[in-house]
């Protein structure tokens, strides 16, 4: 009588080979045939098992070291920015805030008499450039934090700046460059090396987010009184303009906006908070409708699919009830005639003032000189080659007529390059149990975000207005206060410019 096995074995007393068979590995590979039916038969209960088990275990094996590598690619993501754990600019941070302030709610056009107010605006930009320059010097021994977006950035402005003597009005490149787009750059640039805290973050976050407020507020307001300043249907708020003066672009700015306060309601723990930002949310989504806004109601569905994949990933069959419902709930809410406005997207003709015809052609016309001017015509200037004097109306194609080809992969990876980040955030996070972890959620809000404005921002000439940089600056620094905070960082302990200097000179 054979003596029983002592413990478990993986090898077999046969060869599992059929008539056609091969050797396991003969051809660098484990056969899939399987061995003789006599073989299998005879084969111990415990080698059955085995046998059995192997796949599953194997599979496991596999699966954890796909876990592993996925981790590892997210951390060497998160790692690549040349961030130093260091605290200041607590003055340019405050000179920031209120330069901000300025440029969304323009206290002098909402308060009458406070016109001497004007000013103040260029005042504070100055003052928060004075203070940074020094401050980032002696914090970080640079000028800036090289991250992928600010040297995009940088290509951006010196295609700009190449361009503009071959540009056919260089009075008016010279303006947009002076008065629009380096104001957005030097803020930008500011903004992810200042804000480097999770407050600072959230309190211009709610600077954002109340201008919003007071914006839908009073076109609901004006919806509601039949006042149509705008082609005799459409709401406007005239004593806010700037960069709000449009309704396309205060659609634009609502629908940017939805996601971030819908992360930041599912991310409270208080349920009083958290009915109030989705309330926001919801005043928001009606002051969109009311707004007319074609691109508005397009970037409406790019935000609530990007909100609904990534927050229902293991929800599926409740998040696509809930939007189905709330796709029905949305119609039935719409004004009369917000459906034709819709519908005029694919037939121009149900357009009563033509401006859906008028927009194609200017993406033609523009889609036409980029290829016929690949190294551009210059910051500024693509009414001068539009139909009649008109913007192309769609910032994508406005940087490859004006910039080129270099100038728009430029301005998508400035976009783009964060949203890759994001989701090495969101992806790093999501096997955690805390569903409502504040940087989970604001990762996925803020991807939402930018994929709000790549979508209306097809339907608008806002390459160079703050919108985007104000997005993708909170989004780097949300990017920035993570990886501190959870030890991703090369050097935290990096030496002040003047140390640098001792060492260099020693």
């Amino acid at each position: 009588m054979s003596p029983m096995p002592s413990g478990r074995s993986t090898s077999y007393d046969y060869e599992p080979l059929g008539t056609t068979g091969r050797r396991p590995g003969s051809d660098g590979g484990f056969s899939t045939l399987e061995p003789p039916r006599s073989a299998v038969q005879d084969e111990p209960e415990f080698r059955k098992r085995d046998r059995e088990e192997v796949v599953p275990e194997i599979s496991a094996v596999e699966e954890a070291s796909g876990r592993r590598d996925g981790r590892n690619k997210e951390r060497l993501l998160l790692t690549a920015d040349p961030w130093l754990v260091r605290n200041g600019h607590a003055a340019t941070y405050a000179a920031l805030y209120l330069f901000t302030a300025m440029v969304f709610f323009r206290p002098y056009e909402l308060i009458q008499g406070a016109g001497f107010l004007a000013s103040t605006t260029i005042y504070f930009g100055i003052v928060m450039v004075l203070l940074y320059l020094p401050s980032q010097m002696v914090t970080e021994g640079n000028l800036t934090a090289m991250t992928t977006e600010v040297k995009a950035l940088l290509v951006i402005v010196a295609v700009s700046l190449l361009t503009m003597p071959i540009s056919r009005n260089k009075v008016l490149a010279w303006e947009i460059f002076s008065d629009t787009f380096i104001k957005a750059v030097v803020v930008f640039i500011v903004l992810v090396n200042v804000v480097r805290t999770r407050k600072r973050l959230v309190g211009l976050l709610w600077l954002s987010v109340g201008i919003g407020v007071y914006l839908a507020a009073e076109t609901t307001r004006l919806y509601m009184a039949g006042q149509f300043s705008i082609e005799g249907y459409r709401v406007g708020v005239s004593n806010v303009k700037g960069i709000f003066g449009n309704p396309n672009e205060m659609a634009m700015h609502f629908v940017m906006m939805i996601p971030i306060v819908i992360a930041l309601g599912i991310a409270s723990r208080s349920y009083i908070v958290r009915i109030a930002y989705l309330g926001v949310a919801g005043l928001f989504v009606a002051a969109t409708m009311f707004t007319f806004s074609r691109g508005g109601f397009l970037g409406l569905l790019a935000v609530f699919g990007v909100l609904s994949w990534k927050l229902g990933r293991k929800q599926r069959l409740n998040v696509t009830v809930a939007s189905i419902v709330a796709g029905i709930a949305f119609i039935l809410a719409a004004p009369g005639n917000y459906g034709l406005r819709l519908l005029s997207i694919f037939i121009p003709s149900l357009d009563p003032v033509g401006s859906a015809d008028a927009r194609r052609q200017g993406l033609i016309t523009s889609l036409i000189v980029t290829i016929r001017n690949p190294w551009g015509i210059g910051i500024g200037n693509s009414p001068e080659f539009g139909a009649h004097n008109l913007q192309t109306h769609n910032a994508f194609t406005q940087v490859s007529t004006e910039l080129g080809i270099i100038g728009l992969i430029a301005y998508l990876v400035f976009i783009i390059s964060p949203l890759r980040k994001l989701g090495a955030i969101e992806r790093t996070l999501f096997d955690s149990d805390d569903r409502r972890n504040w940087y989970y959620c604001m990762a996925i809000g803020l991807q939402a975000s930018i994929a709000g404005y790549m979508v209306t921002s097809f339907f608008a000439s806002v390459a160079y207005n703050w919108f985007i940089y104000y997005a993708i600056a909170y989004a780097v620094a949300l990017r920035r206060v993570y990886a501190i905070q959870n030890g991703l960082v090369a050097d935290p302990q990096p030496k002040s410019f003047w140390e640098s200097r001792t060492a260099a000179s020693a």
